[in-house]
């Protein structure tokens, strides 16, 4: 069985689109997670594109969203 990754690299923007169609403020989202309201306006404007596992599973459980939809895809590694 593999350990949990250190981070996860989310998609702020289907994070936002997801809360926007469920008619969540941004405050209301951010308690119920259990983070800031700075950090998910962060989140979801892409400055900040990753999150630990858990400040990650509370947002991810009050959206009822699963990680297909709010997980973003690794950017490779640039080989020199």
């Amino acid at each position: 069985m593999e350990p949990p990754p250190a981070t996860y690299q989310v998609n702020g923007a289907a994070i936002r689109a997801i809360r926007m169609r469920q008619g969540l403020a941004l405050r209301e989202t951010a308690r119920a997670a259990g983070i800031s309201r700075s950090y998910l306006q962060r989140l979801e404007t892409g400055i900040r594109r990753r999150m630990r596992p858990d400040t990650y599973a509370p947002l991810r459980n009050y959206l009822g969203a699963t990680d297909d939809q709010l997980l973003a895809l690794e950017e490779p590694v640039e080989k020199r």
